[in-house]
């Protein structure tokens, strides 16, 4: 039996994690962390991590930016294996959970679904092929009304590979609005939609001379990721210290 801490319990992923253990025999969530504690839950929540004394196999996060650093200080401090599932982390939030991977395994990833992750690797070899043949690349995410970041983790993640494809040669561009020039061909265009309650598209645009390839993934429930992060979870909880990902998930699953 895996015990998870869910960090971020009564958010809304955190809600779905908790429905989705519920239903498990290999895994339980022994106790929750979040400022939020008017939920009912089966287990203690706590407002503040250092005020828990519960022992866990397993730290779940889906909770804010903001509170990642606390969150890794805490696990080094018990030595407990961390999924950071949280987005819009800055440089030097990566920078310090990268660092603690050497004294306990973390698991890091911008999106936790299969299917992104899928469209990564299609997105990847698409790359290969036609950037060379002059193809434009752009990439558009719509996310709900209530998401804080821009653009999304996802998209960030999605930007990175096709450009380490091609050799970190490319450039972001974020907001054309203040530039008046033609579109440089070593540039990957990302722009964000936020609105109504979208939980998750991503569209990969690789626009030609006369033809137009998109790869596409849409999440219609955070059920996707929930299920992913639990994946992640159990697949954590007896390693080693090191960084993580959903290519070594995928790797162990296939």
């Amino acid at each position: 039996m895996t015990k998870v801490l869910m960090h971020g319990c009564n958010g809304k992923i955190g809600r779905a994690i908790t429905r989705l253990i519920d239903s498990q025999e290999n895994v339980e969530i022994v106790a929750g962390i979040d400022p939020y504690v008017e939920v009912p839950n089966k287990y203690p929540v706590f407002q503040n991590i250092n005020e828990c004394n519960v022992e866990a196999d397993v730290i779940i996060d889906f909770s804010t930016a903001s509170a990642v650093r606390g969150l890794i200080d805490y696990a080094l401090h018990h030595n407990i294996p961390t999924v950071i599932c949280t987005t819009g982390l800055s440089e030097e939030d990566i920078a310090y959970l990268k660092e603690a991977s050497h004294s306990v395994p973390i698991f890091f990833s911008a999106n936790m679904s299969l299917g992104v992750n899928l469209l990564i690797a299609l997105a990847k070899r698409a790359t290969e092929i036609l950037a060379t043949s002059g193809f434009d690349i752009e990439i558009i995410e719509k996310h709900h009304n209530q998401k804080i970041d821009a653009p999304s983790g996802t998209a960030l993640a999605i930007a990175d590979a096709i450009n380490e494809t091609l050799d970190n040669t490319y450039t972001y561009r974020y907001d054309r609005s203040t530039v008046r020039e033609k579109r440089p061909q070593k540039e990957i265009g990302i722009h964000a939609v936020r609105g109504g309650t979208i939980v998750g598209e991503h569209d990969i645009l690789f626009a030609g001379n006369d033809e137009f390839i998109t790869l596409s993934h849409q999440a219609t429930s955070k059920e996707v990721f929930a299920t992913g992060a639990i994946k992640a979870a159990t697949f954590l909880a007896d390693k080693a210290p090191g960084l993580y990902n959903m290519d070594h998930l995928l790797d162990n699953s296939f």
